[in-house]
């Protein structure tokens, strides 16, 4: 599961790295972005003709939902039932999207003690999540989730699950509506997941007040696995 991540880019970075017109709120960096929390996507728009940069609610919370608690259990779309489940297939089939991100934070527990790590690409490029979207209310709220795939190479000694990653060659097509399953929900390949660094940090990250470029530098105390 991806319950926290980082995206700190501005809104005049990502409009230009995802060729994407600005109709988002001004965005403020988070080096701990938690469920609720509004965060930049990427989605395609009639109005506009193309790609637009938004900001959404994390958590998406699907039209038939009685009001928007629900979202806080919906961060996470596993990639083996998104396109069956009532609650993503939707969104899946015709509002798909892409959450950009600097990294993500997963926990290894030893014992009573969990540790932190943060994977982010080592030469600090950006990551594009694969994303579904939905509207609920008569306010239209724009809500939001990431899909999540098994975890591969080292990340699996992190934890089991991953976000997917899609890099800039499948982001129109995820973005396109309809398509096979299988082919949109396939999973990077090991050695494309070889850039990603697997970085220790301290525990601070865990108590959502906290934020700050301090949450995602390595703890020098501990050693990879």
């Amino acid at each position: 599961m991806c319950g926290r991540y980082a995206t700190t880019r501005s809104n005049a970075d990502l409009t230009r790295l995802f060729e994407a017109v600005d109709v988002a709120e001004p965005l403020r960096a988070s080096w701990n972005v938690a469920p609720t929390d509004p965060v930049p996507l990427i989605r395609m728009s009639k109005e506009h003709e193309g790609r637009v940069l938004d900001t959404a609610r994390w958590g998406l919370v699907p039209h038939w939902a009685k009001d928007l608690k629900i979202g806080a259990r919906m961060i996470n779309a596993r990639a083996e039932t998104v396109a069956e489940m009532r609650s993503f297939a939707p969104s899946f089939a015709k509002r798909r999207c892409l959450v950009p991100a600097d990294g993500w934070f997963e926990w290894v527990r030893d014992g009573k003690e969990k540790q932190a790590f943060y994977m982010t690409p080592a030469d600090g490029s950006p990551l594009a999540f694969a994303g579904l979207w939905s509207a609920w209310g008569p306010e239209s709220v724009l809500t939001c989730s990431v899909v999540t795939t098994a975890a591969l190479g080292g990340l699996a000694k992190v934890h089991d699950r991953m976000p997917l990653i899609l890099p800039p060659e499948r982001w129109a097509d995820w973005l396109a509506g309809g398509g096979e399953p299988e082919r949109l929900l396939r999973p990077p390949s090991v050695p494309e997941l070889e850039a990603i660094e697997i970085r220790p940090v301290g525990p601070t990250v865990g108590n959502v007040r906290n934020n700050g470029p301090q949450l995602i530098e390595p703890d020098p105390q501990v050693t990879l696995f």
